[in-house]
């Protein structure tokens, strides 16, 4: 079965239904039918969180949560030594961010694909280790 692990870009493009928010609806889509699974890191979640916390009220953030609860993704609050590992291993060889190197650990210990659109800061990753991104745009 094909796992996703989600970037907190994937998810904000979802709820600001920005480009490519119809690539993540449709992984959420499989996933609702038994089809895929998906996982986000808590870092990741906290991304999303900072995102939406910045231009929206208390009140609105609480409908963010509640939608956020609804979507069929099993969120990751643990980092076991492997993924701590490989996340310390991504950090140090790429230079990315905190939270793309823990949706990355994560994707490789699940031996999944992560979602993003981070091209910026993910092409080289690309290049040098195929087949762990999954670009929604």
């Amino acid at each position: 079965m094909m796992i996703y692990i989600l970037d907190a870009c994937s998810l904000i493009a979802l709820l600001k239904r920005e480009i490519g928010a119809d690539v993540v609806q449709d992984i959420l889509d499989q996933a609702s039918r038994g089809e895929v699974i998906i996982y986000m890191s808590l870092v990741n979640l906290l991304e999303v969180g900072y995102n939406f916390t910045r231009e929206k009220t208390h009140t609105e953030m609480a409908g963010i949560w509640e939608a956020i609860n609804k979507l069929p993704i099993i969120f990751i609050d643990t980092i076991g030594d492997a993924v701590f590992q490989e996340a310390l291993r991504l950090k140090t060889r790429y230079r990315v961010s905190v939270g793309d190197v823990f949706g990355l650990a994560t994707a490789i210990a699940l031996g999944g694909s992560f979602v993003t659109s981070d091209h910026h800061d993910l092409d080289r990753i690309d290049s040098a280790e195929p087949g762990l991104l999954f670009w929604f745009r």
